[in-house]
């Protein structure tokens, strides 16, 4: 469980979903609102979020105020230039400097919303300004070349650039279908871009943990 600690000047300010943050100085001043509006405030429960967001000022001198993850993984730090955009699983959105957007993304594709593990909704943040990501489990970056394919379990893929085309393909060989453990289909990753995948699921780690529970009497 990793805590990132920010330290703000006079005036800068840093914003999270209601229940961010774990401590701060006296001098950041807090101020909740759904950022944007109604409807986007509901956009961005539908990725994951809270309806309204908490904005963290420092009124004078220096402030500190800390995050910490909500489930065991990695934070990811993101410095992003005005209008790039980075796509992330749902949830996935940890703080993020005032400049920085975050909003709701919907696949279009079919098959990639209902096979590729990630669902047809994941969020959407768009620069100027740091923006910092949770992640489960441990994270592996990679950057593709055009054309380059990976193929992924669903549900790993954390977040990617919007240049990284993301689809589904099918398990070849019923032998593999059936007992492969991967199911019918494996979310397909293609070049150019940058991709975050992660080593573990929340999914799969509730899973393991009622399994391993014992039965009620």
């Amino acid at each position: 469980m990793q805590v990132v600690d920010v330290e703000l000047n006079a005036g800068e300010s840093v914003y999270t979903e209601s229940g961010g943050m774990v401590w701060m100085s006296p001098n950041v001043e807090m101020t909740t609102n759904t950022k944007g509006g109604l409807m986007k405030g509901l956009g961005r429960m539908l990725a994951g979020e809270s309806l309204f967001m908490t904005t963290y000022k420092c009124t004078e001198g220096k402030g500190l105020v800390a995050f910490a993850n909500e489930f065991p993984g990695k934070v990811i730090e993101l410095d992003l230039a005005a209008g790039q955009e980075i796509i992330a699983q749902k949830d996935a959105f940890m703080f993020a400097e005032s400049s920085v957007t975050m909003a709701m993304h919907f696949r279009r594709k079919l098959g990639a919303g209902l096979f590729g593990g990630e669902g047809f909704i994941m969020q959407k943040i768009t620069g100027p300004g740091k923006a910092f990501l949770e992640l489960d489990g441990d994270i592996t970056e990679y950057t593709l070349k055009e054309g380059q394919v990976l193929k992924v379990d669903p549900g790993h893929v954390g977040a990617f650039e919007p240049t990284v085309n993301f689809d589904v393909s099918m398990v070849k060989g019923v032998t593999n279908m059936l007992l492969g453990g991967e199911g019918l289909f494996l979310a397909q990753v293609t070049g150019p871009g940058k991709v975050w995948l992660q080593s573990m699921t929340v999914n799969n780690l509730a899973s393991r943990i009622i399994a391993a529970m014992p039965a009620g009497r």
